[in-house]
């Protein structure tokens, strides 16, 4: 059922691939999984070997498909990150993610070192940071940094009915995820592919706030009939939306995908809309089409680069909770 059901997700949009895509993924398996944060799972060759198969760089590259290589390589970083994170918090508790979450943004900010951080992924948010500033301005920063205390937030609200074992309604699980998910700080990355930060008031404008939303919430919905068999496995129902429809109006698992494909299809339609009726941005208005559109790719992009991962189409192509769990600060990240 779940092949048959993406197959019914459309997307009217361009799908674009960045050429680099190759290179940076061994820059990704080669100097970063095997190298630079080795020590995560040096013992664990099959656990490193999922992380390959991920295609984190594939995956960043459909996202940002005009980056040049240099600018596309701290994305690429970034992307490792979210996998890395979200394999390890999300099986830990709401008070760790907290912890977690402070610390991670005070090294984006420079606030923290990666040793004061004394956080397993402290030094790549270190990096990260360092690559980020070459390419964008402080401003630029500090609103990506604002979208992943937002990823951080919906993280803990998961943890949190995870740990109680309850569900939420249905408006506030998409809510969750909408957050959890962590897009909106890859689009708020944009800036290091355009090379055109836009103004403030553009950024806040509430059309283009809502796109943002809109395209959150569609990838939500088709990642939760994607990854439905792994979050049944990994006891993260709680905040699948498909199986949060299925147990607030007791239907069965088809119905609920069903229901969920009727959700994002609304959201199709309405982020089409706005895309096709944009207001005047005046002497922007260009550049925030062009803005718009690379949002729009994001969505038929993900839907090709996962529908080949092992991640989401088998019980094998993620880490056990067991495995993420047991990492360790080293005691070099440690204060003396």
């Amino acid at each position: 059922m779940n092949a048959h059901m993406l197959s019914r997700f459309h997307y009217p949009f361009p799908m674009l691939k960045n050429p680099s895509a190759d290179a940076l993924q061994e820059i990704t398996d080669n100097e970063w999984i095997d190298g630079e944060y080795l020590w995560l799972y040096r013992d664990d060759p099959d656990t490193r070997q999922k992380y390959k198969k991920t295609k984190t760089a594939h995956i960043a590259s459909q996202w940002f498909p005009t980056a040049s290589p240099e600018r596309l390589k701290p994305i690429c970083r970034f992307m490792l990150w979210t996998l890395y994170n979200d394999d390890k918090y999300e099986e830990g508790t709401p008070e760790e993610s907290r912890l977690v979450h402070q610390r991670s943004v005070d090294v984006l900010r420079g606030n923290l070192t990666a040793e004061q951080a004394q956080i397993p992924l402290g030094g790549l948010l270190a990096s990260l940071r360092k690559e980020l500033l070459q390419f964008i301005p402080v401003e630029s920063l500090h609103r990506f940094i604002a979208a992943l205390d937002k990823y951080f937030k919906g993280l803990e609200q998961e943890l949190i009915y995870k740990s109680k074992k309850a569900f939420p309604t249905i408006e506030e699980c998409i809510a969750i995820r909408e957050d959890s998910l962590c897009l909106f700080p890859f689009l708020e990355l944009a800036d290091v592919e355009t090379k055109l930060p836009l103004p403030a008031d553009i950024y806040g404008h509430p059309v283009i706030q809502r796109l943002k939303t809109l395209a959150s919430q569609m990838m939500v919905y088709f990642n939760e009939v994607q990854s439905v068999i792994k979050d049944e496995a990994t006891d993260s129902i709680y905040y699948n939306v498909v199986k949060v429809i299925q147990h607030n109006r007791n239907i069965s698992l088809e119905e609920a995908c069903l229901e969920d494909l009727r959700i994002h299809n609304e959201a199709l339609e309405e982020f089409v809309h706005l895309q096709q009726s944009l207001p005047d941005f005046g002497e922007w208005h260009d550049a925030v089409v062009n803005r718009v559109h690379y949002i729009s790719m994001t969505l038929s992009g993900w839907k090709n680069v996962s529908s080949k991962m092992e991640r989401y189409n088998s019980l094998n192509g993620f880490p056990s909770a067991e495995r993420v769990k047991s990492i360790i600060v080293p005691h070099q990240f440690f204060v003396k």
